[in-house]
């Protein structure tokens, strides 16, 4: 696009802060984890074991709902956490969830026909593309170098100003 002058314009482009990324991430995460699950709703089959009491050979009791609960429950929580959390804390927490959601994910194609592995592969591609990225941007999380303390007798022209 030009400008009025006719010079070709740059779009700016600002660096948006590590905790809007992460629950952005988390938020993506949450979108293909819960559409994955109700898209699965239309295989073949799969509404009539899950009204016989069956999900993936486990059967559908209150330890059941409650694993999937927690399931569901834990990523929606990170995307508030990334967002209120402090750096020391929201960094670890991203790495510690989202290194264990790797194997829960994966786990996911567990089972599954060959006849959906390209659902199944795009959904947990995605998926696991996602935890990366959340790996990655708390991984690199800027770190702030500390501001040294003046030696004694130093003043900054703040103090000055002021007279301390």
């Amino acid at each position: 696009m030009a400008s009025r002058t006719g010079r070709p314009t740059v779009l700016e482009d600002r660096r948006m802060p590590v905790q809007a990324r992460l629950a952005a991430a988390w938020a993506s995460f949450m979108a293909l984890y819960l559409y994955v699950d109700y898209l699965a709703l239309y295989k073949p089959g799969f509404l009539d074991e899950l009204l016989a009491g069956v999900v993936h050979e486990f059967e559908t009791g209150p330890t059941f709902v409650a694993l999937a609960l927690t399931l569901i429950a834990v990523p929606s929580l990170m995307i508030a956490a990334s967002a209120m959390l402090p750096a020391r804390a929201n960094r670890t927490l991203n790495l510690v969830v989202a290194a264990l959601y790797f194997p829960v994910t994966i786990y996911n194609a567990a089972g599954e026909s060959w006849s959906y592995s390209y659902f199944y592969g795009l959904s947990i591609g995605l998926e696991l593309l996602l935890l990366a990225l959340i790996l990655r941007a708390a991984w690199t999380w800027p770190h702030t170098s500390p501001r040294p303390e003046p030696a004694l007798g130093e003043l900054d022209r703040s103090q000055l100003a002021t007279g301390r």
